[in-house]
């Protein structure tokens, strides 16, 4: 059973969790809207007093996570013991969640947030504009030294890295080998990137499975032709 007790700090909800999260969970999805309901879009999840987090209790996350999203609202969770650590980690899910240790970090982390995403907005997407596009892409392991490529679709292309859909998916941190074919220039470009990100199926369907890749060693000459293939065809306009 899992009871939740509500507390603020200004315009932060604070739940402090107690229990256990599975499927007998829900009031922690039902609380979640509660605070949502009542303007609190930032919202702080005190795991201090919680014993287990088992698969169904993953999937109550996930749909709370995912209607915080949708009101474009924040979370982050605090005082999570080491065994749940470890499950979120296996299951990809500490690349998802913020998870802090003092509370006063936490909620000052809300604020810096805020700051860094207006410096984001002016300054870093405006420098690397992402491309969306649907071409093939190959790519390979390069520590397994797979003779065979892999096929892919590539959903968006930056200066940085790209966004790739497949059925075959690497874990974080694996550097692969990758086949582009940018037409009709550079043309077809061979170049290593690392994987950063996993698309999780409860939190973003529509792209399951994909994998966010950011380019490892790369060159500034072919840096630049990318960065030339993406604003010849970026719309005109386009805002990324």
């Amino acid at each position: 059973m899992l009871e939740i007790a509500f507390r603020k700090n200004k315009t932060i909800g604070i739940l402090d969790l107690s229990g256990n999260i599975d499927i007998d969970a829900s009031i922690f999805i039902e609380k979640i809207g509660w605070c949502l309901e009542n303007g609190y879009e930032d919202i702080l999840c005190n795991f201090g007093n919680v014993n287990i987090v088992d698969y169904a209790g993953l999937s109550v996350l996930a749909i709370a996570l995912k209607n915080i999203v949708n009101h474009k609202g924040r979370v982050k969770f605090l005082n999570v013991p080491d065994h749940i650590k470890k499950v979120f980690s296996l299951m990809c899910l500490d690349k998802v969640f913020e998870i802090y240790d003092s509370e006063t970090h936490a909620v000052n982390s809300f604020k810096e947030d805020k700051i860094i995403e207006e410096i984001q907005k002016k300054q870093l997407r405006r420098r690397f504009k992402r491309l969306p596009i649907d071409i093939v892409v190959h790519f390979k392991s390069v520590a397994k030294e797979e003779k065979h490529f892999h096929k892919g679709k590539l959903l968006n292309l930056s200066a940085v890295g790209m966004l790739i859909f497949a059925n075959k998916s690497c874990p974080l941190g694996e550097v692969l080998e990758v086949k582009l074919s940018l037409l009709p220039k550079p043309g077809v470009v061979d170049l290593k990137a690392r994987v950063v990100w996993l698309v999780q199926k409860e939190l973003q369907p529509e792209m399951y499975p994909a994998m966010g890749l950011e380019f490892y060693q790369l060159d500034s000459h072919t840096q630049k032709q990318i960065v030339d293939f993406v604003n010849r065809n970026l719309p005109s306009g386009c805002i990324q």
